[in-house]
């Protein structure tokens, strides 16, 4: 049995054109016609939108629905067509599109998990609306493919937004763009669907009190798929504070690396969602990260200065599952002790590195120590005097400050499984901090390069971009190679004694450093899993030729910066 979905494109027959849209908002309290020429934001505006998200930097995000019966991915599971995209889920249609016939989820209690973010020690939540399967977890009056029209009956978005108001949690709505379920998507009737869009986005916009946030997930669509110009417009006027990310074809507020942890990036704000398993949506014995891993990921967030949002599925009962609960609370003590190195800090001034990420507040820098690569964390020089230092998780360590780096020693005993958070106290701003790059004087820069590999041929990920000192470019491989080199001729012969090696993705897992012994290839050195970045120290060698030497990659390897230098003294 097919379902059929009713869609109200009109009432009374009329189309809810944009032009309607905006004269209609003109009813509602506050709001006024769109000018022609809006003026353009200014960033201190913006800022000032983004300010208590910024300082919130951890929330939660939960993707939920009628397909939590299944156990499969939201939205992907669904077999049938996905008009603009490839690929179909396992299952048919018309199984998935009739689950939320079966959905009861009697023990849902949005204040329950509202009181789980809280515990968490998160400040906002996110929920999915409307995932790219079509089912609207609120009472929308647009299509009767929806929660109320569930056993449940209840308008999940309802309560869960009651509670948030209540619990001063921020409130964040998820809504997909894409639906593959609405029958004028993607076809010669789109026009209707970006009314039924927007038709959508005005309730959810008008009907549940302050919104905070709205996140988008577009699928890669363009702006004029979903006539973002004007929906944002829309958007702002019934909620002027609100927050906007970057996945309905405009730049939005903030970007959204999914599933990894973003850039070091403090010029635009940015916002990794992860999931704290593995699928969005619940599944039975789903892996489930580790604390240490998710302090990392939170840790790694803000310290690049991103913002974390983590996913849980709720099972179809409505609970969240136990173990999962477990572990956000177990975030939640942790945060509890050393959380003012975490909330209201800003990213950096110290590019993250294998050993962990700094944050600061005032001329207060935190050196979150995830990992000890090395016995001691090297970082780059600054201009600001360091006055002080002390353990904010317990011991002592020292602290040696040059013109040419920064080094800083914990004793093994002293040292935290989860982060060792040392406190670096500067005479000034750490902002104006202003750290050299680490690295600098690298014997490899600006020198020619080549390689066995360059993603799709293209110049701009070619063997020079890992040797051009700018931490934001790199070389990178094709997908499937799992062994690649990058040889440096550094014009002539060099003594060195140290290596860094930078890179984005945690691909690589073992490597070698060569020089040129003769017409052969002689390895010095040798490196495991280089994670984020990786300081290499070795007995003097003095070669013109030097080959970084990847043995073993689960991927593709990129390679952000190949960096050679002489001794530290």
């Amino acid at each position: 049995m097919k379902l059929k979905i009713r869609v109200n494109h009109a009432a009374g027959r009329f189309a809810l054109s944009i032009f309607m849209i905006l004269s209609a908002l003109q009813g509602v309290a506050g709001v006024e016609e769109t000018a022609p020429n809006q003026p353009v934001e200014a960033e201190e505006q913006k800022e000032g939108r983004l300010e208590w998200w910024r300082e919130a930097k951890f929330g939660l995000f939960i993707h939920w629905g009628p397909v939590s019966l299944k156990g499969t991915e939201i939205g992907w599971s669904r077999g049938g067509e996905r008009r603009g995209r490839k690929g179909k889920g396992p299952i048919p249609v018309e199984v998935y599109d009739n689950l939320y016939k079966q959905f009861n989820p009697v023990k849902f209690n949005a204040k329950e998990w509202v009181a789980i973010a809280k515990a968490a020690g998160m400040k906002y939540l996110v929920f999915t609306t409307k995932h790219h399967d079509g089912f609207s977890m609120f009472d929308t009056k647009h299509t009767s493919y929806k929660i109320t029209r569930s056993p449940f009956k209840r308008d999940v978005v309802a309560e869960l937004a009651k509670a948030c108001h209540e619990s001063a949690i921020k409130l964040g709505f998820y809504y997909s763009p894409p639906d593959w379920c609405h029958p004028d998507y993607r076809t010669e009737n789109h026009a209707r669907y970006i009314d039924y869009l927007h038709g959508q986005l005005v309730e959810l916009c008008s009907n549940y009190g302050r919104v905070d946030i709205i996140w988008f997930d577009g699928l890669g669509g363009k702006a004029e798929d979903w006539d973002s110009q004007n929906l944002f417009k829309i958007i702002r006027q019934l909620q002027p504070q609100v927050i906007i990310n970057n996945r309905a074809g405009l730049p939005g507020d903030h970007d959204t690396p999914e599933q990894r942890v973003g850039r070091f990036q403090p010029h635009r704000a940015w916002e990794s969602c992860i999931t704290l398993c593995r699928q969005w949506a619940w599944k039975p014995n789903d892996r489930m990260k580790s604390l240490k891993e998710c302090i990392d990921i939170l840790v790694l967030c803000v310290g690049g200065d991103g913002n974390l949002l983590l996913n849980v599925g709720p099972m179809p009962t409505g609970e969240i599952e136990p173990r999962q609960v477990a572990r956000l609370k177990e975030i939640g003590a942790w945060l509890k002790r050393w959380g003012e190195a975490i909330y209201a800090t800003r990213g950096g001034p110290f590019r993250p590195g294998a050993w962990g990420a700094t944050t600061y507040r005032g001329n207060k820098v935190y050196v979150h120590i995830l990992d000890w690569p090395q016995p001691t964390v090297m970082l780059p020089p600054i201009q600001s005097k360091i006055v002080s230092s002390s353990v904010l998780t317990g011991g002592t360590a020292t602290v040696n400050q040059t013109d040419k780096r920064i080094e800083i020693s914990v004793p093994p005993s002293h040292r935290q499984e989860l982060d060792t958070i040392v406190v670096l106290e500067l005479d000034g701003p750490a902002r104006e901090a202003k750290p050299g790059k680490l690295g600098a004087g690298s014997a490899a820069t600006g020198k020619a390069a080549k390689t066995s590999n360059v993603f799709r041929k293209m110049k701009e990920h070619g063997p020079g971009k890992a040797v051009d000192h700018d931490p934001d470019t790199g070389w990178a491989t094709n997908y499937g190679v799992r062994t690649a080199s990058l040889e440096v001729d550094l014009g002539k012969a060099i003594t060195i004694e140290q290596a860094f090696i930078s890179k984005e993705y945690d691909r690589v897992r073992a490597l070698g450093v060569q020089c040129k012994d003769g017409q052969d290839w002689k390895t010095f050195v040798r490196g495991g899993n280089i994670g984020d970045g990786l300081t290499l120290e070795f007995p003097p060698v003095a070669p013109r030729f030097i080959r970084l030497n990847i043995l073993q990659a689960t991927e593709g390897p990129a390679i952000w910066e190949f960096q050679l230098f002489p001794s530290k003294e």
